[in-house]
């Protein structure tokens, strides 16, 4: 029994200054975590029994498909990452460290490759295979702003796990296996989720899901068609439109190089062409210009993770931006930047406001990566800048005048996009990451040595899959979903006790009667909250069991004089009086859904 008298809970009456989302408020408020620095946070025993609870739901699932649970430590040595390359990689989000012998280490923001190590030690046969191996523990990312409380902090607890198989067919499996159990726990958290397409990122493989839970706070932005297609942003492919033969793109007109005075944003340009050569669209029924047949020039500065640099200049349809996260999606594990007037003036090929495709300036200087958006086709046609101020090219043809290092998915998404499987238009939405499941084959296998004899005594590389759960930001996608003006509203299965007793009053009839009815419901099993502070009024016990979030309260206090108590509905509201001898049956079968 947890006694407010003497327990380590205190609430607040006023929400974190430098709070942002309700989960954050309330679970500060409430006093299940406190603030440590920024991005980490320290569990207080109310939100550690939350926590607990979670994971106790996640390891369920887990273990109920053959998983084994381990566990490795948070400090890591550099050896392993620089195998699989991801010292490097994972660039300025590693925590990095030194020991006093100068070696270096790091704090583990995953585990790949020490899962892959120890079943390399241990295993050496196709007959030690299939096997899948999990952890739930703390990971470290060095997060350049973490923000709204658990939702993007430094440290945090994840389940992760590792499937390993002798051929793809079993990785299908293990993948199969852990995609339903996902299903299943995020159905038990009582978190709905969406199963979108997803970018591997530094995590790398073929195959790679999302469960994306719908929320206005959430980061992710994934689009959902009525034909069944879902996938973040970042993994969004772009139908492109038919290419022209060879033939066709010959009958095109030649291209030319105008005189546009001024024109030198994409607004400007469209405006200019429709004055000067109205009726000359090429792309629609009227002949107007568009911002569409604008070719627009972006110019950004790659940092590699040896710190190398080089200039990217992406080509796009003039009526779209670059979404950030695709761009960063597509470029990693480089970084890139916008390019800044003391970039512009060290390349002084790139006119600002001017710049032309290759074979119009680009090519001119050595070390300039040119990548064209996916609708960029062979036989389309543009207008771009001449590389010179106040020329533009018109009739810009890909394929005859231009082509490019390759293609870029970094143009944004917009609703009534057309999905690219054909199931329809596509609809934004936000969302927030929950679990993300990989294949990632034999990558990392490969560049640790992981391999064992098959039935016939030849060495293969093993296949692997990577599944991780955010645990500490199911609490708070929990909080933010289950909540009101007053509180949290904790569902059963994740509440820090099953029962609030609330004694109100001075009588101390009211406080023995209290003490009878938690003694009893603990006996019955039962985890009870007890709020026995003698001189605390009414109207404050109430409000922080409206805080607090226990599904189900009983109030002993001045209806005792008549022979009631009152069991109240946390979520729904409601409130009924049972008489003192019944409420311990009434409430053990509410509790267990009697």
């Amino acid at each position: 029994m947890i006694r407010l008298s003497s327990s380590f809970i205190r609430t607040l009456r006023e929400d974190p200054a430098d709070a942002e989302v309700a989960s954050h408020k309330l679970l500060v408020r409430a006093g299940y975590i406190r603030r440590s620095a920024a991005g980490v946070y320290t569990w207080l025993p109310l939100g550690l029994k939350v926590l607990r609870k979670v994971e106790q739901i996640v390891r369920e699932e887990q273990d109920a498909i053959g998983g084994q649970e381990v566990l490795f430590s948070a400090l890591q040595p550099r050896e392993p990452y620089e195998a699989t390359g991801r010292w490097e990689d994972y660039g300025p989000n590693l925590f990095r460290l030194q020991d006093r012998k100068q070696d270096d280490y790091l704090l583990a923001p995953t585990h790949e490759e020490m899962f892959t190590l120890t079943v390399k030690d241990l295993f050496s046969s196709y007959k030690d295979l299939p096997t899948m191996l999990y952890q739930i523990q703390a990971k470290y990312r060095d997060e350049a702003r973490p923000r709204a409380g658990l939702l993007r902090t430094r440290e945090f607890l994840m389940k992760d796990a590792y499937s390993f198989d002798v051929d793809d067919e079993g990785l299908d499996a293990s993948y199969e296996k852990q995609r339903l159990a996902y299903q299943r726990t995020f159905e038990r958290l009582g978190l709905p989720t969406v199963i979108c397409r997803a970018d591997a990122g530094a995590m790398g493989g073929s195959r790679s899901e999302e469960f994306l839970h719908p929320t206005p706070v959430g980061e992710d932005t994934f689009v959902v068609s009525d034909g069944g297609y879902a996938a973040n942003v970042e993994a969004v492919t772009t139908p492109a439109p038919p290419a022209l033969d060879e033939a066709a793109i010959a009958a095109l007109p030649a291209m030319h190089v105008e005189d546009t005075p001024g024109a030198s944003t994409i607004a400007k340009l469209t405006d200019f062409s429709n004055q000067a050569f109205p009726g000359k669209g090429p792309t629609t029924d009227s002949g107007e210009w568009t911002r569409y047949e604008m070719l627009k020039h972006l110019v950004y500065l790659l940092t590699h993770p040896d710190g190398s640099t080089e200039p990217l200049v992406i080509a796009l349809p003039g009526d779209r931006e670059v979404d950030a996260k695709r761009l960063e999606a597509a470029v990693a594990p480089a970084i890139a930047s916008p390019f800044t007037d003391e970039d512009f003036s060290a390349h002084p090929v790139l006119k600002k406001g001017y710049i032309g495709p290759e074979g119009l300036g680009l090519e001119a200087e050595a070390g300039i990566c040119y990548l064209v958006d996916p609708r960029v086709v062979p036989g389309s046609s543009w207008v771009a800048g001449a590389g010179e101020k106040d020329k533009h090219v018109y009739d810009l043809v890909y394929g005859r005048d231009f082509t490019a290092d390759g293609t870029i998915e970094a143009a944004e998404v917009r609703d009534g996009d057309p999905a690219p499987d054909g199931s329809g238009p596509m609809r934004l939405t936000r969302g927030m990451e929950m679990g993300h499941i990989f294949q990632l084959g034999r990558t990392y296998a490969e560049a640790l040595g992981l391999k064992v004899l098959d039935e016939n005594g030849k060495s293969v590389v093993v296949t692997m899959g990577s599944y991780g759960i955010g645990v500490t930001r199911a609490i708070a996608a929990v909080a933010e979903l289950c909540h009101d003006e007053k509180g949290l509203c904790w569902p059963r299965q994740l509440a820090p006790a099953d029962v609030h007793i609330v004694a109100t009053g001075k009588d101390p009839a009211i406080f023995a009667e209290a003490e009878r009815i938690a003694g009893a419901l603990e006996a019955r099993g039962l985890e009870v909250l007890y709020d026995d502070r003698p001189k605390v009024s009414p109207g404050v016990k109430f409000k922080d069991s409206e805080l607090l979030g226990v599904p189900t309260s009983v109030v002993v206090g001045r209806g005792l004089a008549t022979g009631v108590v009152e069991v109240r509905d946390r979520a729904g509201g409601e409130i009924r009086e049972v008489s003192p001898e019944e409420v311990v049956d009434a409430v053990t079968a509410e509790v267990r859904g009697a």
